[in-house]
């Protein structure tokens, strides 16, 4: 009984291990500047110019957006192991300071869906949104250095 635990609690840490390595691994690719391709909010589009405004840049868990002047930094959690991935963005400074999104993210190449809740109460379980799910979509890409 006694090695039967002793075995399950070592599974469990070498798991857990494994998760920090993923999550630690995925953190540092998900590293750069950011910019849309395309976003929409409640279903609506965001305009050219708007998407032209908006850059993200992501480094050492952190995260700095800025709309045209207004700079909005904070840092990032994530667990790539969830399905989907989910990240949680924590306002730190800017007009989101002190609030958390909860957000779902997919990274491919390089290609970067966001899909996060602004009202910060729920955690989208798509990438979809429209008038009865008023979640914002963004997709990145990742700029060439």
């Amino acid at each position: 009984m006694i090695v039967c635990r002793c075995s399950i609690a070592l599974t469990l840490v070498f798991a857990a291990g494994a998760w920090c390595q993923d999550a630690a691994k995925e953190k540092k690719i998900l590293e750069g500047k950011w910019v849309p391709l395309q976003a929409e909010l409640a279903g609506q589009k965001l305009p050219e110019a708007q998407l032209k405004a908006l850059s993200l840049d992501i480094a050492d868990g952190a995260y700095t957006v800025k709309v045209g002047d207004v700079v909005d930094k904070g840092t990032l959690k994530i667990d790539p192991a969830a399905k989907p991935k989910a990240m949680d963005i924590i306002g730190t400074d800017g007009p989101n300071k002190g609030k958390t999104f909860l957000a779902i993210y997919e990274l491919k190449g390089d290609t970067l869906r966001i899909c996060y809740d602004l009202a910060g109460k729920a955690r989208p379980t798509e990438f979809f949104t429209s008038k009865d799910r008023p979640f914002f979509l963004a997709i990145y890409q990742r700029a060439k250095s």
